[in-house]
């Protein structure tokens, strides 16, 4: 080798060229190293993957606080709707029940009088 060039452990030599078990040796490093590459690519990408996981976590867990508070709003609204629908009932039991006497009365005093006499 010359001065002038830097050292590369990995470039081939004169003397490597008589020895292919250095050559397979440096194909065999390659491969590792691709393969390395592509792990580590894989994992960089599992990590983003699991950071935006954690944001749609985030995200779903906003979305079910908001809707258990709606929840409660619902509950609450229902159980008004249901009492004044009770009361509403329970006026209308109550003239329904007042015309009935009301009738029986118009009725029933016309025959008790007449039958009186």
């Amino acid at each position: 080798m010359s001065s002038s060039t830097p050292f590369d452990p990995y470039a081939l030599s004169e003397h490597d060229e008589e020895r292919p078990q250095n050559v397979q040796s440096k194909s065999r490093t390659a491969e590792l190293q691709a393969e390395i590459d592509d792990t580590v690519g894989i994992m960089r990408d599992n990590i983003n993957k699991v950071a935006e996981r954690g944001e749609r976590l985030t995200s779903i867990e906003d979305k079910a606080d908001n809707l258990a508070v709606s929840a409660q709003g619902f509950k609450r609204g229902a159980n008004r709707v249901r009492k004044a629908m009770w009361y509403k009932d329970l006026k209308m039991k109550m003239c329904l029940a007042l015309v009935i006497i009301i009738l029986l009365v118009v009725i029933i005093v016309p025959i008790a009088v007449h039958f009186s006499r």
